[in-house]
C-alpha cells in the first residue's frame, strides 16, 4: 500500500519528485551507511555517525554535526517496514527492538517507485499533532529533504556514472 492512500494534510508532510536514477541506487543510498553519511543532511552540515540495521525492528540512527562542530543528539529510530529497492518505513517513536522512545517526532515513509527509467521518490513525514508537523515544516522539511535528495542523486551520478 502506498503512503499516498493514507495522507492527512493536517499532520503529514510529503516531498515527491522524479529523479533520473534507478530506484535500486536510491535505495542503496538510504541503506548503506558509507553512502548515507555523504548526503543525508544539507551541506555544510554533516552526518558523522549512522547505524542501519536493515530489518523490521532494526535500528536506524543518525548523528548530525553543524559547520561549527556542534553535534546534535542521536536520532534513534526503528524500521517498521523494509521492502528492498521500493520502500522504507521508520520511526523515532521506537528504537531498535521496538523499545519506546520518550519524545517521538515522526514516522517516515520513503518510497522508490520505478518510473520512466528513473525513480518517483516520495518521502512522507507523519506527525502526531499539528504543532509537530508545523515545527518540522518551519525547520525546513521541504528545503532540507529536497537538498539532501539532490545530494544523493549527485553522489549516485558520481559513483555509478
Amino acid at each position: 500500500m502506498s503512503a499516498e492512500a493514507d495522507l492527512n494534510p493536517e499532520l503529514d508532510l510529503v516531498l515527491e519528485r522524479f529523479v533520473d536514477v534507478a530506484p535500486e541506487l536510491v535505495f542503496r543510498g538510504w541503506t548503506e551507511p558509507a553512502m548515507l553519511k555523504q548526503w543525508f543532511c544539507p551541506r555544510p552540515w554533516k552526518t558523522v555517525e549512522c547505524q542501519v540495521d536493515l530489518r523490521v525492528g532494526g535500528a536506524f540512527m543518525t548523528i548530525m554535526e553543524s559547520p561549527e562542530g556542534e553535534r546534535m543528539p542521536a536520532s534513534n529510530g526503528c524500521y517498521l517496514e523494509v521492502v528492498p529497492n521500493r520502500k522504507l518505513v521508520f520511526t523515532d517513536a521506537l528504537s531498535s527492538g521496538f523499545r519506546p522512545n520518550a519524545k517521538p517526532f515522526m514516522t517516515a515513509i520513503v518510497e522508490f517507485i520505478p518510473k520512466d527509467g528513473g525513480t518517483l521518490y516520495r518521502a512522507t513525514a507523519k506527525h502526531a499533532d499539528v504543532e509537530t508537523k508545523n515545527s518540522h515544516e518551519a525547520m525546513g522539511f521541504f528545503g532540507g529533504w529536497g537538498t539532501a535528495l539532490d545530494q544523493l542523486v549527485e553522489l549516485i551520478r558520481c559513483d555509478f556514472a
